[in-house]
């Protein structure tokens, strides 16, 4: 499947940008990207926060196969750990249901949403991943990706490599 890429300089939450598109028919399967998010989204309501210069993306298409939730969550993380594996030294380990970690440390976040739209089901993968910067956060700790990388990274590598997995997935 080939997805649309839409860039923007700043948004709310790409989740919510993403929810915006759909309800207004752009149901074509669409890569959202963002510079800048004001309020991103973490689970059960928590914020995401996004440091510059780290990778803030939503993915989004309609879902046509009858799998669970829990499992769908788990074939998104195996996508997202397949695609970082390759810039990095360390090992990922998914805390589940949906946190990559480096080191027992945290650096990328999944939030997966479904909605309905004219009678379909469309998911919306949204995927913070700290590549430069990570948050202070008591009693949960954090990293970025580029201190484990082998060489160097930038955004546009790392999501064209998550962009080319879910294309081939």
């Amino acid at each position: 499947m080939k997805f649309r890429s839409v860039k923007f300089k700043s948004v709310n939450s790409t989740n919510n940008k993403a929810i915006k598109m759909i309800k207004h028919g752009q149901i074509t399967p669409t890569i959202i990207m963002t510079e800048k998010q004001t309020k991103g989204k973490g689970q059960y309501g928590r914020k995401w926060i996004s440091q510059k210069g780290n990778l803030f993306m939503s993915i989004y298409y309609q879902l046509r196969s009858r799998k669970s939730l829990k499992r769908i969550t788990n074939e998104n993380c195996q996508i997202i750990k397949k695609s970082l594996s390759k810039f990095l030294k360390n090992k990922i380990k998914i805390k589940p249901p949906n946190d990559l970690l480096i080191n027992k440390k945290k650096f990328c976040g999944i939030l997966q949403e479904i909605i309905t739209y004219k009678e379909k089901k469309y998911i919306i993968i949204g995927i913070g991943i700290n590549l430069f910067k990570s948050p202070q956060i008591n009693n949960y700790p954090t990293t970025y990706m580029s201190k484990y990388c082998s060489k160097r990274i930038n955004k546009s590598l790392v999501y064209n490599a998550i962009k080319k997995k879910y294309e081939k997935n």
